[in-house]
């Protein structure tokens, strides 16, 4: 149901006061964000972010003529608005149009009885807006960004819980250190010897699938009357009667010249997402892995010993683990800080389990 708006009042109360200035400046910086998001793209992309702008400064007119003569006083932005600013100097559009989606979703306006009922359908529109944009550039994200991101992280939690397990076991330095590098060539190169059969497999099933294109060129031979073409539109799904059509269109055609680039459709190679080939993909899951594994030895390359280096390893990867936590939650059009949070309990979860079996099994064997 929309929210009832109430006229404002003739003489605001200062924390109401507060309250528009800070929507002025968030419909401000929005803008600011808006068009410089514009400014990186070009067409249809360029022009949808400009009307945008055109919609957040409309907005920003609405705080200003209540605002009156306060409109001059300038605040600070909400603190996810400035967030999505920063971020978006930093990260490309993916990034930025994935935290302006989760922005305009949680609009306030909606409960604001002094924003008016377009504005708060302005939002939400906004907000399905933003989401096609993203998703678009969801789509042209490379594929190997996604893998790094994954890899870095299996890295990161296999090698910890690795490096803490035999940590807490009370081995030597030297040996927790032999027994991360050794966790690091073994996993990396599990990741890329499976990523490697998998882009074979893949690329095997497919050309198993994948008609063969010599075989348009002996149509033209076939007895219209007595022929097994309709028997392959039959067997890709068609039902008898427009098997034998489509295989008598075919073969009518067949003496066209030209002929063989408009081959029938169960004839013609379908198309399918580039793989990439299988060393290039295993070169890439074998460096993405190690990238996040060498991040719990970094200490014990660097001579540190005892709970200093587990507590060093720990942090560093609490570290890496949010970053990569919270790219995963923006890629999938989430909020990123709650991702980043459940990736950490996960690695540090996964790491203390191996720690107390360590410290189990150290004591046990002492």
């Amino acid at each position: 149901m929309p929210v009832e708006r109430r006229p404002a009042p003739p003489e605001p109360h200062p924390r109401l006061i507060r309250r528009w200035q800070r929507h002025l400046a968030n419909e401000r910086l929005e803008e600011r964000v808006y068009r410089g998001l514009a400014e990186r793209k070009s067409g249809e992309e360029r022009e949808i972010l400009l009307r945008l702008v055109e919609a957040e400064h409309r907005h920003q007119q609405h705080w200003i003529d209540l605002l009156g003569e306060h409109a001059g006083r300038r605040r600070f932005p909400d603190l996810g608005t400035l967030i999505l600013s920063a971020l978006g100097s930093l990260f490309g559009s993916v990034f930025i149009l994935a935290l302006a989606q989760q922005s305009e979703t949680s609009s306030p306006y909606d409960e604001d009885w002094y924003a008016t009922d377009a504005m708060a359908a302005d939002e939400k529109i906004h907000a399905e807006v933003v989401r096609a944009l993203a998703a678009r550039s969801r789509a042209r994200l490379s594929g190997n960004f996604r893998a790094a991101v994954f890899g870095a992280n299996d890295g990161l939690v296999s090698n910890l819980a690795l490096v803490l397990g035999v940590g807490g076991a009370g081995l030597p330095p030297a040996t927790i250190l032999l027994t991360g590098i050794s966790g690091l060539l073994a996993g990396a190169l599990s990741m890329g010897a499976g990523e490697y059969v998998s882009v074979r497999s893949q690329r095997e099933l497919l050309d198993a699938s994948t008609p063969n294109p010599e075989t348009h060129s002996v149509i033209g031979a076939l007895d219209i009357d007595q022929n097994e073409l309709a028997l392959v539109y039959r067997a890709r799904g068609m039902t008898a009667g427009e098997a034998e059509e489509a295989a008598a269109n075919a073969i009518d055609a067949a003496g066209d010249p030209g002929w063989s680039s408009r081959a029938p459709s169960a004839l013609q190679a379908p198309e399918h997402e580039e793989l990439g080939t299988g060393l290039g993909a295993a070169a890439s899951s074998f460096c993405f892995f190690a990238s996040g594994a060498v991040i719990p030895i970094v200490p014990y390359i660097f001579g540190m010993t005892g709970i200093a280096a587990i507590v060093t390893a720990t942090v560093l990867v609490g570290l890496a683990l949010l970053v990569t936590g919270g790219i995963t939650g923006v890629l999938s059009g989430r909020a990123p800080l709650p991702r980043a949070l459940r990736q950490l309990a996960i690695g540090y979860g996964a790491a203390a389990v191996t720690f107390v079996l360590g410290l189990a099994f150290g004591s046990v064997a002492a």
